[in-house]
């Protein structure tokens, strides 16, 4: 178990497809996971694609604290081999998206509020859920990685892109000027 290099905006293997994984029971997978979860845990995220430590596998990992779900109860940490998704109604949610391949930049994202997804443990049991809010945005995040998409290809403007420290930076000189 270790932590690897996250590839970043440029790399080929985060433009192209992932390949499909044939058995999630084989340890070779396992110890991808390990990897991942290690890389994931080591740079402060909360979603992990395999493409991103350089292996075009289709394997996501994520978790979702629960500060950030609608019922406060949080999302352990999953793992999806062959995962799948698919909205759940038409409607759309804008919110600021970060990534560990794109650091120190964010941008205003589209996603769709409701999804349903697929994919299989690594016991090759089928996990099927439904998810919404910021747990629905970080499963798209993350299954884009595998279709070869970040999420500044997905951004309606690119105008919002913009450096986190600036955004912070920006925040707190309008709360001084709030608090004046």
């Amino acid at each position: 178990m270790a932590a690897r290099e996250i590839a970043r905006m440029g790399a080929q293997v985060l433009n192209e497809p992932a390949l499909a994984v044939e058995d999630p029971t084989d340890g070779e997978v396992a110890l991808l996971v390990a990897d991942m979860l290690e890389t994931m845990r080591a740079a402060g995220g909360v979603g992990l694609a395999a493409t991103q430590i350089r292996v075009p596998k289709r394997v996501v990992i994520f978790e979702v604290p629960a500060q950030r779900t609608a019922d406060g109860v949080a999302m352990p940490l999953t793992t999806l081999v062959n995962p799948t998704w698919e909205p759940l109604g038409p409607e759309l949610e804008e919110a600021y998206e970060a990534c560990l391949s794109v650091p120190g930049l964010t941008g205003v994202v589209p996603r769709y509020r409701r999804i349903g997804y697929r994919g299989y443990d690594l016991a090759g049991r089928p996990i099927a859920r439904e998810a919404e809010g910021f747990h629905a945005r970080v499963v798209q995040h993350e299954i884009d990685h595998l279709d070869g998409m970040l999420y500044p290809l997905r951004m309606t403007s690119l105008s919002t892109l913009a450096f986190v420290d600036e955004l912070r930076r920006t925040a707190a000189a309008e709360r001084e000027v709030e608090a004046a």
